[in-house]
């Protein structure tokens, strides 16, 4: 019977997607409308996003989402976001921040409608992958962005992980960051992998997320970027570990076997 309810629920959690996206991309095109002329940075139209995506994650049943340290990052301070990275409901749950940030994004999801259609609204940044011109320009991009007093956020393992593991870090968000000399924010989140892996649409278990905000890391005073980037992971590596040793430590004693 409970596999059959983990099963209605994401069944009917798809269901709300489809229904809602259309129908939601419609609010978000009339605050836009109404908010660009004198919201140079588009933070209610982002906000609204926040909403949107936050509202599946508070409906589906088998789903907690704790949130800690958010109050960290400042809306009236630019940072380079940064967050390891296990499915995408990630996006999902790091809209829960409510936060003022733009997304870096692949420029394929850009062209899904409804929520690719939102995504340019909000000018979030495309990047097609392994174009090294798209790159430059993306940086480009992100810099601008900075200047204007809006956060980046971006995922430096470029992709999904498999098994929940830190993957190698790319350079681009670190060379960004030393580049226009704004701190580096990390943070760690665990769970999602659990609730929805990187192949596959069930979600197949029920998940308690949570999303560690860490401090900001100044760039200055490392001389490479090779560096900079290196030292970021090994914070993110050991909070990722220490996070999950907490909520080993949470989780209540199984019964011992009866023989």
């Amino acid at each position: 019977m409970t596999a059959l309810l983990h099963v209605v629920a994401s069944w009917g959690l798809w269901i709300l997607i489809l229904v809602t996206c259309p129908l939601l991309f419609v609010g978000a095109f009339a605050v836009w409308l109404v908010t660009v002329p004198f919201d140079r940075r588009l933070r209610i139209l982002h906000l609204y996003s926040c909403a949107w995506a936050s509202l599946y994650s508070y409906v589906f049943p088998y789903w907690t989402v704790r949130i800690r340290g958010r109050t960290a990052i400042p809306n009236d301070r630019a940072y380079v976001l940064v967050s390891n990275h296990q499915s995408w409901l990630d996006i999902l749950v790091l809209f829960r921040l409510y936060r003022h940030f733009k997304w870096v994004s692949k420029a394929s999801v850009f062209r899904t409608p409804f929520v690719g259609w939102n995504m340019t609204l909000n000018r979030y940044i495309p990047i097609r992958r392994g174009d090294s011109r798209d790159a430059r320009r993306m940086l480009a991009d992100c810099a601008a962005t900075l200047a204007s007093g809006s956060s980046i956020m971006m995922f430096p393992e470029g992709t999904r992980s498999l098994d929940g593991e830190l993957r190698e870090f790319r350079h681009g968000a670190f060379t960004l960051a030393m580049e226009q000399g704004v701190a580096v924010l990390p943070m760690v989140l665990d769970g999602t992998l659990e609730a929805l892996p990187k192949h596959g649409l069930t979600l197949r278990n029920a998940a308690d997320i949570v999303v560690q905000v860490l401090a900001p890391i100044d760039p200055r005073g490392f001389a490479r970027v090779e560096d900079f980037r290196d030292h970021v992971r090994a914070v993110m590596a050991d909070a990722l570990e220490a996070l999950r040793a907490e909520r080993r430590a949470e989780e209540p004693p199984r019964a011992a076997a009866v023989g």
